[in-house]
């Protein structure tokens, strides 16, 4: 065997010259053969699962399955019962698919647009719930107009309002407010996938002019007026003729629909926002590389 042909860097060594096959060897959790190698410098002997992200994970036959089931309204403990093991293992896959998730999404996001950039956006904010009703959340979300493509996600913290305000005052103190600040966050993260002179559409809130103005000054803001939803306490779903808003109006609707976190039922609300983001992370990248319709 030729020792120059083509192989892995040496991880002890970082060599790559004097690296040879070494057998291979049988991955019983999703029954494939890898391939050994073996340094001649050092001695050192590795594999190509030694580069893998998903190196030690057990049972990474249902890795794929499962991103689908978490983009899909299942549950990590109804997808523990599913595939029939621990809900930590779930948890712990569900950590890993979240990671990998956003790294791939930002890689798909960056070649679609590298040549050409999104010239027509709509944003919106959905309101869900961090524990109770009276600490709400404001996921912001920003798509692309002709595809629906999710462009970014960002979740803020806001106080509660209505007739929940004073008992939420009363109950939890005065709750911080960062939605400007991440809408700045996320409008930033997105400004390499959006056109200078986009034209970005959004509904007739108080500050979103003053947002785009910040990041895109020569793009065109136009603002609609926000329509009676045809339920009762779901925003998403308008009760219009013509709804001019229905690209990022679908998108949350899509989002509450098949992200378990955002149902509106009690047992279902997120109890950390870092988790929520995680399950956003997943749910845009299956979407927006066709995993999911």
């Amino acid at each position: 065997m030729r020792s120059n042909c083509r192989k892995k860097t040496c991880p002890k060594c970082q060599q790559k010259t004097l690296v040879v096959k070494d057998g291979f060897f049988f991955r019983r959790c999703d029954s494939r053969k890898i391939q050994r190698y073996r340094c001649k410098i050092c001695s050192k002997k590795f594999s190509n699962a030694t580069f893998s992200p998903a190196k030690n994970q057990k049972k990474r036959r249902f890795n794929h399955t499962l991103l689908l089931q978490l983009a899909s309204g299942i549950s990590q403990n109804r997808a523990a019962i599913l595939h029939k093991c621990h809900p930590i293992t779930i948890k712990r896959k569900f950590e890993y698919l979240a990671k990998r998730s956003r790294i791939k999404n930002k890689k798909l996001l960056e070649s679609l647009y590298q040549d050409h950039r999104c010239t027509e956006v709509q944003f919106d904010d959905l309101i869900t719930i961090e524990h109770t009703k009276l600490k709400p959340l404001s996921v912001t979300v920003i798509v692309d107009k002709k595809t629906r493509r999710v462009l970014g996600t960002n979740i803020a913290t806001i106080g509660a309002f209505g007739h929940l305000a004073k008992i939420s005052l009363k109950k939890y103190g005065k709750r911080i407010n960062n939605h400007i600040p991440k809408m700045h966050e996320l409008f930033k993260s997105a400004e390499s996938y959006i056109h200078p002179l986009a034209i970005i559409e959004s509904d007739e809130h108080k500050f979103y002019p003053q947002i785009v103005k910040t990041h895109f000054p020569g793009a065109t803001h136009i603002s609609f007026p926000g329509g009676k939803s045809s339920i009762a306490g779901q925003g998403e779903l308008k009760k219009l003729k013509f709804d001019p808003l229905f690209c990022i109006n679908h998108t949350n609707a899509m989002l509450r629909a098949n992200i378990n976190r955002l149902f509106r039922r009690t047992w279902n609300t997120t109890k950390r926002i870092e988790q929520l983001q995680k399950h956003l992370d997943i749910y845009c990248y299956a979407f927006n590389s066709g995993l999911i319709r």
